[in-house]
């Protein structure tokens, strides 16, 4: 290998290399290089200047190589190492950086080479103006778990229909893409839509998430399938009593103790623990010595019953004996719990002080004031969470301690969101809150990133845990 001065500027220390044995050597050699693959000799020229200063910092820890593409070694050399500078890479550089091990780029995946991946507004807009085949266009968020598991099918359907039909992809999370979404209703990651001589005709929903499903609607493209509406918990063959406004006050005087579930259809911990009360209601609500019976009352319709009990989460359960309310049970859960409370009804323990409600630098917001609190700040880093989390939980000291840390620059602020909160829920949603905790990343109210680093008090790394279920 030889070295090479470009332009004043450029170090000597960057090594030149036009032949696949010197850059062999050159790897078995050198335990830590970095290479850089230009065009030509002047496309190369604003990199090397900036690579000089790093080949200066780091003499004797690090190489750094070059090889120009546009010379007759090199083009041979970057044909065997199938290097194209031309291409675009500054995203997989950006990525990469964050993540060294982590999976490539959707648009920079080979096996992703038959979906056309659309980057700009304008390129979105020519391509639907020039394409004269139907086109079906994914737009997808990179963070966004399904997304991700959705890209090995749309790639298998956009292989088998190569030719007759055009599968596109594209990034549309960030901001400047906020009237695209609007156009054409994209309320949530992945959204299909369906494309023919450049007019919008159908969302591609509820019809299945194979290549298979794709390819079979494709040929025969309709509207979204109504989903197949929920029966209502109270028109199911439940043993719990289910309550109206009417008859709640009547019921609950006739019972000497009830155990109220007060919940809303769309809570899914609701769902999850309807099973478990139904069979607890088996055995009390039809057992002839029973402690006492199991009612739950819909909410978000009864809605009299519920503001008088200030009801603000669900599911929340309440404790009657005689009509009277007697406790709050947060704890309970379970079956078994169910029924060891009903058999031995005890005060729950006093509940633990909110984080919204213990002194801290962090700045607790609700969907009122969430947009506007981001907007004065520089750098905002924002915990969307949950109370029950347990990850949550073990986040909040570090990040009330990292809070701390920054509290008198006026810039930055550490930020918190209780998703299950009243209108919150619906802010989390449209951050695209997937589990919990979730840290975001704002640059004067525009999101960034999701963070998902090392939850302690220094500086981000990769990795981390979420809990799963942010729809309630």
């Amino acid at each position: 290998s030889q070295s090479v001065c470009l332009s004043p500027g450029v170090s000597p220390l960057i090594e030149k290399v036009g032949d696949h044995k010197d850059l062999k050597k050159l790897l078995r050699t050198r335990t830590n290089v970095l290479v850089l693959y230009t065009k030509t000799a002047a496309a190369g020229d604003a990199h090397l200047k900036l690579l000089s200063d790093v080949a200066q910092a780091l003499k004797g820890q690090a190489t750094i190589a070059w090889v120009d593409c546009g010379d007759s070694d090199g083009r041979k050399l970057c044909k065997k190492m199938k290097v194209d500078p031309g291409s675009r890479q500054g995203g997989s550089m950006v990525a990469f950086l964050k993540d060294p091990s982590g999976p490539p780029l959707w648009e920079e995946n080979p096996e992703a080479k038959d979906v056309v991946h659309v980057e700009t507004e304008k390129d979105f807009r020519k391509l639907l103006k020039k394409e004269e085949r139907p086109v079906l266009m994914m737009f997808y968020a990179p963070w966004c778990g399904v997304c991700k598991r959705m890209q090995p099918i749309f790639q298998q359907a956009a292989t088998e229909t190569k030719g007759k039909y055009v599968l596109a992809g594209m990034n549309v999370h960030p901001a400047q893409f906020d009237g695209l979404k609007q156009e054409f209703s994209v309320k949530g990651y992945p959204t299909f839509c369906y494309f023919q001589k450049g007019r919008f005709l159908h969302h591609y929903e509820n019809y299945g998430a194979g290549a298979a499903d794709l390819v079979a609607w494709l040929k025969d493209p309709q509207p979204p399938q109504p989903k197949t509406p929920e029966v209502p918990w109270a028109e199911t063959d439940s043993a719990v009593f289910h309550l109206t406004d009417e008859s709640f006050d009547g019921f609950l005087e006739e019972q000497p103790a009830a155990l109220v579930m007060f919940y809303a259809p769309w809570c899914g911990h609701c769902k999850k623990m309807k099973p478990e009360f139904d069979e607890a209601a088996e055995i009390l609500n039809r057992g002839s010595d029973s402690p006492g019976v199991l009612a739950a009352l819909d909410a978000t319709v009864h809605k009299a019953v519920g503001d008088r009990f200030k009801i603000s989460g669900f599911p929340t359960l309440k404790y009657f004996q005689n009509g009277e309310e007697k406790f709050t049970l947060p704890q309970l859960r379970s079956k078994d719990k169910i029924m060891e409370f009903m058999h031995n009804p005890q005060a729950p323990p006093p509940p633990e002080r909110s984080w919204e409600d213990r002194p801290s630098s962090v700045s607790h917001l609700g969907s009122e004031d969430f947009r506007e609190a981001l907007k004065k700040k520089r750098h905002a880093l924002v915990m969307f969470y949950a109370p029950w989390c347990p990850h949550c939980k073990s986040a909040v000291p570090h990040f009330t301690a990292a809070a701390e840390l920054f509290k008198e620059d006026r810039k930055i602020v550490y930020a918190a969101v209780d998703c299950t909160k009243g209108l919150n829920h619906d802010v989390c949603k449209q951050e695209g809150v997937e589990g919990y905790p979730t840290f975001s990343y704002y640059h004067y109210g525009k999101f960034v990133e999701k963070y998902n680093g090392d939850r302690g008090v220094s500086p981000p790394r990769h990795g981390g845990h979420t809990d799963a279920n942010p729809s309630d």
